[in-house]
């Protein structure tokens, strides 16, 4: 594309002509400055014909226009020249409507062009306003007499300032319809006039520097849409020149195959026509790219680094498509260059377009190939781009990579291909499929001819042997079946060559079978192959498990019969061969579950299902693991089946096996009973028999062959004489257990024999005294069952029993004593809140494994203790022993504990409040028995605060429904503050008053009205103390949470609300400028006070008391702290005498009974005290809301005692503008801690006896405005925000600004 070369430098033609205009009116007599000024300047490339683009881009001096609006006198009648209220544009309804098709619209409009040109442009750059969002209309004399800057500014103050939303920027599916039917139509435009209105030297001059002027707008809706038109213009254009090329080809092949005819047989006029059309076509050639550079570099240069994402994610697209289509002109590295810069960028849309252009770029073969020097200098950060952190910009860089490799062979190498191969084992099953293409193109399928995969080999041997070696020599991961759904998609065909598996597991070569890590390689990929075919299910963490289809369950029944055929007569052979392997048996028999085993019977397969259970059998009497048991005894469930044609078979195995295991126990049993002790070989005996019969009692009715006395006798021996070995007990209180549940299954729901029932009773009671007995057994192992039986034990047998009509069951109603219930409590503090690891311990110690799984075991233990408490059979002040560990072992137990402290919410609020404050009593009695009297300044201390404070942010929401809660819960924790006694001594405070801190953390969480009643109520409890005497002793525990019942602010005195940092309205922002005197809108400074007394005479605040100037005073007449008093006027008007004196002590009365004092506002105090401005509240509005006086200028605010936390949010928001974008755009910033407060003012206050008097005058009015501002703190955005008030700012009415505020400052301060 060509961009301006040397030589003279000479003026656009538009500016040619305009001068030319100028020259004309001035011969003519026209006054200077009345001849047209150019609205637009040349393109950077100098002299373009037929293009106006940016301004300030001519490099003619006498061309160049300033950017910087002329001030213009306003009209007589005080209008302005854009239109108030215009008229809808046609274009913008039709388009919105969408009801006619764009075609007919773009000729409609074309039709009113061509008529008058100037007409039809403004309707559609009027089109293009409005669907900016602006209401402003662009008028033929605005257009004429305007510059575009100009024009812009205009319409900037035409925009509505209660929403920060335009068309662009809403999600609903009108308006995203109408956003395509913008794109179309732009495009459509530059579609039907690319053979002559394209070329006039109007449509596209204009319009692009019309847009160019747009884009550069600090108005986000400006911003956005001109760019979106841009560079749809700009694609339109790129079509344009590429058929405008294939012409300039057509014609040049024309031309060669007419000049290599014969002299005598060329056709002269052919040939001059054909020149002449060719001269036309570089014509409209060289109009083209110049127009396109100029969209390029004056709208593409700027915005691809815009603040809004969106904007950038617009130019990446576009980019893409650009390259894509016109390669020729596009696909170098000076636009590739951009895509290579903005792959680093933080927003996720904008790195998915990246990606995606690329992707179109890698997928061809000739595209491919100019694409070497940027593929060397930014592969590193595409294959860095594997790990992104946005799921589906990982899995569109995989998908890129995996056209690199198909198209670029040697670009990616094998170390890059290193970092895709783990990506196979993610949780994200998307990302995971995608890394399985790309490692079956580059590991599993690597041959290939003439670019097309070698037809696939019919035993699959080479696939399976390459899928083995990557799974075993990569190490990267030890559960096959995420490798198996990652290569689902791709490969699943071969995965479900059942014959292929079998042939090479019952392979029995030595120079071709497998090792035995391969084997079990493979038996793991089979197992997980079959569960995928039958179940057609994702593995644990690969996402929810989906809903299948109608036609997915019929070819998953399909499936689910064609490997059964396959793989009953393989089975058996397997299990065979591999029975003395558990890992591998177990792995076998998970896939016996997934057949369908009525094709045993349909399918005349007795004789594999004999061998089968032959089998099965063998695998109970060789193995003692858990793992294979459990899998054996599920099997065998399955084979006795009762809907089973031949489940009699299944039965008549396990009966035999039963009664063998049986036998061998009875016999074992009565040795151990009459024998002192027992040799190694017994004692492996007895455990091996006990764990076979507990796992098969899981699965089956064992109760027939009577086994619970044989266990209940081994179990008191155990608890007699201790020697019973821990590995026989473990299982036996698990057989006891199955036993119990096994008879309470068989008892019916009504008429349940009374003998029955009390024998059941009796065992269950017997049982679980043993149990409890158990809890201090020396082996852990055995203590951990014990108390995992009596959590399921209690719960089964549970209030919840005799409920949903089983009233009979009654009598077996267990409920623990406080013995058992304080022994679990303690069991639980002695084995699960004793140590927490960190995660650098679990990732840096040899034993990793083993620490997580004793933490998952603690985690048993925790939640079956948490389940009796939900569930009622524990009383909820049980749960103190879990909460007060809710921060410490947050990391471990924390979701467990939360959902404990959410279900306990909902059964009672009161107890579960009470239960909360009992876990912060309980710490604060243990600190202070190990630390003494001053803890106030300890590491636990503080975690007790911590811990207090989160459980504060329960209370945040549905505040109606926690009120009595809250309010009881202070009231107790005041009374256990002044429980205990320091001593004798009058000076000394009681040592549970540091617990008032602790109480200081729920504060925020009350309402005014409580926050008056329990500062009444401490105020009570300081007097029946005689506290109030003690001037000498400042409490700081006292203070601090009479402070943060203050209720004219949240957890701060006045003084300190006033010395916080106050944030500033940036300069020149119209709406936050404060009113000058005698401007208009300023309000005199005396006027009615808030009880209408009015002070003519004086030019002072209201009642008279002096001028408002800077300092503000409390309402003891004491300036608040952090103004300076030298600041405040030397000069007081005083009405000390007569009517004036009158009316000051009447309104000096009144506005005593109204002390609750406003964020930076006063009270008219005595007569002393000066009546100020409260700075942070609305324009013309008082500290009450009445017209007080006007605004101004507050003196410096005092240094915030902590500079890097961000200033104290206390002043009112300028504009609904500012309040959502903060909300909704940057974090929520740190508040300061509060300034300490003078503590002889602390001392005054509670010594004054007015406390209890002001409380019974609070006036529900004031605390009602009190609530409504509180709720609204300015937070800080991060990023910055564009200083023009239609900027991008969301707008809100002012009640949801309120609740937008109150949601988030005061209720959601953080997550749980």
């Amino acid at each position: 594309m060509p961009a301006g070369g040397g030589g003279a430098v000479l003026p656009c033609c538009a500016c040619a002509r305009l001068r030319g205009h100028a020259a004309a009116a001035r011969q003519a007599g026209t006054p200077p400055g009345a001849e047209p000024r150019p609205r637009t300047s040349c393109p950077p490339s100098g002299c373009v014909p037929h293009l106006g683009a940016a301004p300030n881009l001519c490099r003619v001096p006498s061309c160049q226009v300033s950017k910087r609006p002329r001030r213009r006198e306003p009209r007589g009648d005080g209008s302005s020249p854009a239109v108030s209220n215009p008229e809808q544009s046609t274009l913008f309804e039709a388009v919105r409507s969408a009801k006619i098709a764009i075609e007919t619209v773009v000729d409609d409009w074309l039709e009113t062009y061509k008529q008058d040109r100037e007409t039809g442009f403004l309707e559609l750059v009027n089109f293009i306003i409005r669907s900016c969002g602006c209401r402003g209309l662009v008028t033929p004399e605005m257009f004429r007499q305007l510059q575009n800057s100009e024009i812009i500014q205009q319409l900037t103050e035409k925009f509505k300032e209660d929403s920060a939303e335009y068309p662009l920027s809403l999600r609903t599916p009108p308006w995203r319809r109408f956003r395509a039917g913008f794109c179309e139509l732009v495009a459509a435009v530059v579609r039907q006039c690319q053979y002559s209105i394209v070329y006039d030297d109007f449509l596209m001059d204009a319009l692009i520097s019309l847009l160019t002027s747009l884009s550069d707008s600090q108005v986000r809706a400006f911003r956005h849409t001109s760019t979106l038109a841009a560079m749809k213009l700009m694609t339109a254009l790129v079509n344009v020149a590429l058929g405008v090329s294939l012409h300039q080809e057509n014609n040049q092949r024309q031309y060669e195959a007419e000049r290599s005819k014969g002299l005598g047989r060329q056709a002269t006029d052919k040939l001059e026509a054909l020149l002449e059309k060719r001269r036309e076509l570089q014509e409209q050639q060289k109009e083209i790219e110049n127009m396109m550079n100029a969209i390029f570099k004056g709208v593409f240069v700027h915005r691809y680094r815009d603040v809004v994402p969106e904007i950038r994610a617009i130019c990446m697209e576009e980019l893409g498509t650009w390259m894509r289509s016109y390669a020729d002109s596009f696909l170098t590295d000076g636009y590739l260059k951009y895509i290579g810069w903005t792959l680093h960028d933080k927003q996720r849309e904008v790195r998915l377009q990246c990606v995606k252009a690329l992707q179109g770029l890698y997928c061809r073969r000739d595209m491919a190939a100019h694409m070497e020097l940027f593929t060397s200098r930014f592969k590193t950060r595409m294959v860095s781009m594997v790990l992104d952190k946005e799921p589906d910009v990982a899995v569109e860089v995989v998908k890129m990579l995996t056209l690199m490799l198909e198209n670029m062979e040697e670009a990616l190498t094998e170390e890059d291909c290193q970092s895709v191969y783990p990506v196979v084992y993610v949780s994200s099953r998307v990302l995971a499929s995608s890394a399985g293409l790309f490692l079956y193109r580059r590991l599993l399928n690597p041959r290939r001819e003439a670019g097309r995969e070698r037809p696939r080999d019919r035993d699959n041997r080479t696939f399976f042997r390459l899928l083995l070696a990557f799974f075993v020599e990569s190490e990267l991961h030890e559960h096959a079946a995420y490798l198996v759904d990652s290569l689902w998609d791709c490969a699943g065909t071969r995965l479900r060559d059942w014959e292929t598996i079998t042939a090479l597991l019952l392979e029995e070569s030595p120079t071709e079978g497998l090792v035995d890590q391969q084997e079990k390689a493979l038996v793991e990929i089979l197992a997980a192959s079959v569960i995928q075919a039958a179940k057609g299910q994702p593995p644990v963490g690969r996402g929810p498990a989906k809903r299948p289809s109608a036609r997915e369950r019929k070819a998953q029944a399909e499936e689910r019969t064609r490997l059964t055929h396959c793989l009953v007569p393989a089975l058996p052979q397997l299990l065979a061969k591999f029975s003395a392997d558990d890992e591998k048996a177990a792995l076998l028999l998970e896939v016996l579950r997934c057949f369908d085993l009525s094709i045993y019977c349909t399918g005349r397969l007795e004789k594999h299902l004999e061998l089968l259970l032959g089998q099965l059998q063998e695998v109970v009497q060789k193995h003692t693991g858990q793992a294979v048991l459990e899998a054996a005894s599920q099997a065998l469930h399955a084979l006795c089946d009762p809907e089973l044609a031949l489940h009699g078979r299944g039965d008549l195995v396990r009966s035999r096996l039963v009664d063998q295991l049986a036998d061998k126990f009875h016999q074992e049993v009565a040795e151990l009973l009459q024998a002192s002790s027992l040799d190694e070989e017994e004692v492996y005996s007895m455990a091996a028999t006990l764990k076979r019969i507990a796992v098969l009692f899981n699965a089956h009715d064992l109760t027939p062959w009577q086994l619970f006395e044989p266990c209940a006798q081994l179990l008191q021996r155990a608890v007699d004489m201790g020697e019973v070995p821990p590995q026989v007990l473990v299982p036996a209180i698990t057989c006891l257990h199955f036993h119990i549940l096994w008879e309470l299954s068989h008892l019916p729901s009504t008429d349940v024999p009374q003998a029955q029932l009390q024998s059941l009773k009796t065992r269950v009671t017997s049982f679980c005294s043993l149990c409890q007995s158990c809890l201090s057994d020396v082996d852990a192992g055995v203590r951990e069952q014990a108390f995992v039986v009596l959590s399921d034990l209690l719960l089964v047998f549970g209030p919840q029993l005799p409920q949903d009509g089983q009233e009979a069951l009654a009598p077996l109603v267990l409920l623990p004593d406080a013995g058992l219930q304080s022994q679990l409590a303690a069991f639980l503090m002695d084995h699960v809140f004793h140590h927490t690891y960190s995660q650098e311990e679990l990732s840096a110690t040899e034993d990793g494994e083993n620490r997580i799984e004793e933490l998952h075991q603690r985690r048993v233990l925790l939640a079956g203790f948490c389940k009796l408490i939900v569930y009622n059979v524990l009383e909820l002040s049980a749960a103190s022993d879990v909460f007060k560990h809710y921060a410490k072992f947050y990391s471990d137990y924390g979701d467990i504990i939360k959902e404990t402290l959410n279900c306990t919410r909902q059964m009672d609020r009161q107890e579960w409040a009470r239960t909360l404050l009992l876990s912060l009593q309980q710490l604060m009695t243990e600190l202070l028995l190990q630390q003494g009297p001053e803890i106030r300044a300890t590491e636990s201390f503080q975690e007790i605060r911590d811990l207090a404070r989160r459980f504060s942010l329960l209370f945040s929401l549905h505040q109606l429904h926690n009120r009595p809660a809250l309010f009881s819960m202070h009231k107790e924790g005041i009374q256990f503050a002044f429980q205990e006694l320091a001593g004798p001594g009058l000076g000394l405070p009681p040592l549970n008053l540091p617990f008032l801190e602790v109480l200081s953390e729920f504060s925020p969480r009350l309402l005014h009205p409580d926050k008056a009643l329990l500062l009444a109520y401490l105020e009570k409890m300081c007097q029946e103390r005689q506290w109030l005497a003690l001037r000498d002793a400042p409490w700081p525990s006292l203070v601090a949470y009479r402070n943060s019942l203050q209720p004219q602010e949240e957890g701060g005195s006045v003084s300190s609300r006033s010395t916080a940092p106050r944030p500033r309205p940036p300069p020149g922002s119209a709406a936050k400028r404060p009113r000058v005197d005698g401007e208009a809108g300023a309000e005199p400074w005396g006027t009615l006070c808030p009880w209408g007394l009015r002070h003519p005479q004086h030019r002072a605040g209201p009642c008279g008391a002096g001028e408002a100037g800077p300092a503000l005073s409390l309402a003891g007449g004491t300036p608040a702290r952090g103004w300076d008093q030298s600041e405040a006027p030397q000069s007081t008007a005083r009405v000390t005498t007569g009517q004036g004196a009158e009316r000051w002590q009447r309104c000096r009365h009144l506005c005593r009974s109204q002390t609750v004092l406003r964020r930076g506002g006063t009270g008219c105090g005595d007569r002393n005290s000066v009546w100020g401005q409260g700075w942070g509240s609305r324009r013309g509005t008082g500290v009450w809301g009445w017209g007080s006086g006007p605004r101004v200028q507050p003196p410096p605010a005092a240094p915030s005692e902590h500079p890097d936390s961000s200033p104290w949010p206390m002043s009112r928001l300028p504009s609904p503008a500012l309040t959502s974008t903060v909300l909704r755009g940057s974090p929520r910033p740190s508040l300061p801690r509060l300034p300490a407060r003078d503590s002889s003012s602390d001392r005054s206050l509670l010594q004054s006896g007015s406390l209890s008097r002001w409380c019974s005058r609070v006036n529900r009015l004031s605390l009602m405005v009190e609530e409504e501002e509180e709720k609204e703190e300015v937070t800080t955005e991060d990023e910055s925000i564009e200083d023009t008030p239609e900027q991008d700012r969301t707008l809100l009415a002012p009640q949801d600004q309120l609740q937008d505020l109150f949601n988030s400052t005061i209720l959601g301060i953080e997550d749980v």
